[in-house]
């Protein structure tokens, strides 16, 4: 069964309220355009580097404005509606940078906590150490869902293709990848990175983005995209600024890919033997 499904550019600010409204209106707007499944970018509800103003505005779970936003917008609107992610405050004064995905009752059916940490140097300048703040997540899942079978990463996830196979051999039909890149790594790899991720899985990918000069002052690289199993560009949004693009997704086209490229039935044990470097008159013992 086909469904169309939605990515929501946002330019998230250090404000939560305003970021709620902002994925308010393109969510709705997505939904308008026939979207059944839509999902918002990573740090949807706010991006702020300071991190003693962003923990004076954390909420927990239950009283955090964009997981409320997203279940009543889910519920309006009848649709399965992903929050990319959200900074969640936990018990332990750590943060979750956690997903969730709502039923059309406005029900969680899933969370994913962000399992690989941004903790980096680039050569502009810029140094991200996530694992400061944030508490990493430990737990994929491939949730079954009327249309398909979904997968979750967040972001930087996306660099360890590890956990899109195991989703994949899972069952997994779309994988979804919100972000928040930095310009420079967007600028490098995200479009390479997104389109291996579907074709070395022969599955859908859909990832939202943030894009453009954020109040934080961080830039980030936008161009939120729908790849199809194949590689294919189905939709893609610009570098900066607000979008919602928009696809038909047909699972089928998943098993059509399985069959021309059966590299996940054709998958095999091995092992890794480290060894010295070759020598004259063949390999060292």
């Amino acid at each position: 069964m086909s469904f169309k499904a939605a990515a929501v550019q946002m330019c998230s600010g250090v404000d939560p309220v305003k970021n709620a409204a902002a994925m308010a209106r393109l969510v709705r707007e997505a939904a308008g355009q026939g979207a059944t499944y839509v999902q918002t970018p990573e740090m949807t509800g706010m991006l702020q580097r300071d991190r003693i103003a962003a923990r004076a505005v954390l909420a927990d779970e239950a009283h955090d404005i964009i997981v409320k936003t997203g279940s009543e917008l889910a519920r309006e609107l009848g649709i399965h509606m992903h929050v990319g992610s959200t900074a969640i405050a936990l018990a332990d004064g750590k943060i979750a940078n956690r997903g969730f995905l709502f039923g059309p009752d406005g029900r969680i059916l899933n969370r994913y906590d962000k399992i690989h940490m941004f903790d980096v140097d680039l050569d502009n300048g810029e140094s991200w150490r996530e694992s400061a703040a944030y508490a990493a997540g430990s737990e994929a899942r491939v949730l079954s869902l009327p249309f398909a079978e979904m997968g979750f990463a967040i972001c930087y996830d996306v660099r360890f293709p590890a956990l899109f196979r195991a989703q994949a051999v899972a069952g997994a039909e779309v994988m979804t990848v919100p972000a928040a890149f930095t310009k420079q790594t967007g600028e490098a790899h995200w479009e390479i990175l997104l389109r291996a991720r579907a074709i070395e899985n022969g599955v859908f990918v859909i990832a939202a983005a943030q894009a453009g000069r954020h109040e934080d002052g961080r830039e980030t690289f936008g161009h939120s995209m729908i790849v199809d199993p194949w590689g294919t560009m189905l939709a893609s949004a610009g570098a900066t600024g607000e979008a919602v693009i928009v696809a038909e997704i047909d699972p089928s086209a998943v098993k059509a890919a399985h069959d021309k490229i059966p590299n996940l039935r054709n998958g095999r044990e091995f092992s890794v033997e480290k060894i010295a470097g070759a020598i004259a008159g063949g390999v060292a013992a």
